[in-house]
């Protein structure tokens, strides 16, 4: 039962923080961060001043990073697979990798995927008396693994789920050995359980940096207007208001599983592929939102005007502002670019490319409106790759044309605005635009203060000294 309580919750208000059930940092990062609390080692200067601060030019001297280092992570002895930052992880971590050590380094140099390597341990903490822990997120109300949803039957029905499945059971199988497994139907539960309710753990910019299972956690339902969010300091999870509530009711307490900068469709899409339901949020039955989503503009240079396309639309239709008339060619050369920007991104979904970005743009220039989703995701890929590549004035200017997107589909306190008006404000300081800088910054702070809270590293390590630095060089 969902339990309620007679105070109010303001926003900013933490409403629970757990620790992982079991967690996996990912395989590319092994090495990079430590296996247990996932932070990277620490970074000490290799002198007791920077040289500049002897009015010499930094032009003179090597480059920054080569004045620092860092405290090297131990590797474990035994499978030399995992590392840890101190001895403090290595034996918090020690009673469940200690059933793992031993395959890691017999299997070596091959690497378990992620998502065995997880379900592996899983199965070592339910041998191990993790069936009878109690996550608590209420004074009285707990969950525990058993009441977690499975979706076995929906799971079973799913040949993508199934064929994922089986190759993760083969690998089980040489990993772990036959008589370590639970039976296939215990197993095929266990994995449902995983997969329906595992988290991704983000790092400080809400990048993902492993998965975690979070017991009490999973009381928390969907929406796309969320009134919750979750954040993270290493593995632990920390779920904040977004909004104030009448009162602390967990029925009314709503995270995104999904990305919101995706259209109704695709989160629709996304939910039903991975949690088997569809969101019945008034973000996803808002019908001038859906249009939006996929509209041209108005080619009446004096409206403005979002005229919503769709793809089974090529004749011609009229604005419902101005009753401007756009013709069917016009209709098809918004369809074709749409192609082609949905080609281009999806080939970018791991890197995209600056010069592919802007010929998606210059293509979609005076025919897509602002607010068309396949614009704002083509600039936000523009203003990442212009940072990557240290165009700067390209990506203060995508910057600044893809933030009104950003406001209307992550909402006005959702933290990564918070994080892009933090790198807008980085960015904008890097090219001495001092005020714009402080703007962007002192907004960044009004949504991270809600969102991470002024005790997370972000907030008080990344965000605050910047602010500092911007009115220090405003004097």
């Amino acid at each position: 039962m969902k339990m309620k309580s007679d105070f109010a919750v303001l926003a900013g208000s933490t409403l629970l923080t757990e620790k992982p059930f079991v967690h996996v940092l990912k395989s590319k990062l092994q090495g990079e961060r430590c296996d247990h609390c996932f932070e990277r080692p620490e970074r000490f200067p290799l002198c007791p001043r920077l040289p500049w601060d002897s009015q010499d030019s930094c032009d003179d001297w090597w480059d920054f990073d080569t004045l620092w280092a860092e405290t090297k992570l131990s590797q474990c002895s035994g499978c030399k697979y995992v590392f840890y930052c101190g001895r403090d992880c290595q034996k918090a971590s020690w009673p469940i990798h200690k059933r793992e050590c031993p395959n890691l380094k017999r299997v070596a140099p091959r690497v378990v995927p992620d998502a065995a390597r997880l379900l592996a341990r899983i199965i070592f903490k339910l041998q191990n008396g993790g069936d009878k822990e109690k996550s608590f997120y209420s004074k009285t109300g707990f969950r525990m693994f058993k009441d977690l949803m499975s979706h076995y039957t929906d799971i079973k029905k799913d040949s993508k789920r199934m064929e994922h499945f089986t190759s993760l059971c083969a690998v089980l199988m040489e990993y772990l050995g036959e008589s370590a497994l639970p039976n296939s139907a215990e197993l095929l539960g266990i994995y449902g359980r995983m997969v329906v309710n595992g988290f991704n753990i983000l790092d400080p910019e809400m990048v993902s940096i492993g998965t975690g299972l979070y017991i009490g956690v999973s009381i928390i339902d969907h929406s796309c207007d969320p009134t919750a969010v979750a954040v993270f300091t290493g593995t632990t999870i920390h779920i904040r208001a977004l909004q104030n509530l009448p009162q602390m009711d967990w029925s009314k307490v709503y995270i995104t599983y999904v990305d919101l900068l995706n259209s109704a469709r695709e989160r629709q899409d996304d939910l039903q592929a991975t949690y088997y339901f569809l969101c019945q949020c008034t973000r996803c039955l808002d019908r001038p939102e859906l249009e939006l989503q996929k509209s041209m503009l108005c080619p009446n240079n004096s409206c403005g005007a979002p005229v919503p396309v769709f793809q089974t639309e090529t004749y011609g239709k009229l604005c419902n502002k101005c009753n401007e008339h756009v013709k069917p060619a016009r209709i098809n050369e918004y369809l074709d670019i749409t192609d082609f920007t949905q080609q281009h991104l999806q080939s970018m979904k791991d890197v995209a490319y600056l010069d592919v970005c802007k010929v998606c743009l210059k293509k979609q220039d005076g025919l897509f409106h602002p607010m068309n989703l396949l614009r704002i995701k083509a600039l936000d890929a523009a203003f990442e790759s212009a940072i990557d590549v240290g165009a700067w004035e390209d990506a203060k200017r995508f910057g600044e044309e893809v933030e009104p997107g950003y406001r209307k589909y992550y909402g006005i306190t959702h933290p990564l605005l918070g994080i892009f008006y933090l790198k807008l404000g980085k960015l904008n300081l890097f090219l001495q635009c001092v005020e714009e800088a402080l703007g962007w910054l002192m907004k960044a702070q009004s949504i991270l203060k809600v969102s991470h809270g002024e005790r997370h590293p972000l907030y008080r390590n990344d965000l605050m000294p910047l602010i500092a630095q911007a009115r220090e060089e405003m004097r």
